[in-house]
């Protein structure tokens, strides 16, 4: 299956969706399965659909959370960090780690 088919279908499952999310989702869909034909199967399809959209938006939202704290750790003497501030440091690189685990395709990621 190419990669304009694979869009054809995202797009039917979201119509408003613009040209840079389709591509999104292209990539990351097929980097959660080891073979695209697979996507050939509607049920199988919305199957990897939904799985790759509950883990987007379970990173989306982790990010979106690390970030504000970032935010306000950058505002404080790193000389002076607290163990709290280390372990906010270390959760931000395990979510940033999750997102491009995601987009390049990590094989223990691999539906299907």
């Amino acid at each position: 299956m190419i990669c304009t088919e694979i869009a054809r279908k995202i797009e039917e499952q979201n119509p408003d969706a613009d040209a840079l999310e389709v591509a999104r989702m292209c990539t990351l869909i097929c980097s959660a399965i080891p073979d695209r034909e697979f996507l050939r199967n509607d049920e199988k399809f919305l199957e990897i659909w939904d799985e790759v959209n509950l883990r987007l938006q379970a990173a989306t939202d982790q990010h979106a959370a690390v970030t504000e704290e970032l935010q306000q750790l950058a505002r404080s003497d790193p000389q002076h960090f607290s163990p709290d501030q280390v372990w906010i440091l270390i959760r931000s690189i395990k979510v940033q780690n999750q997102l491009l685990r995601l987009y390049v395709g990590d094989p223990s990621l691999e539906m299907g």
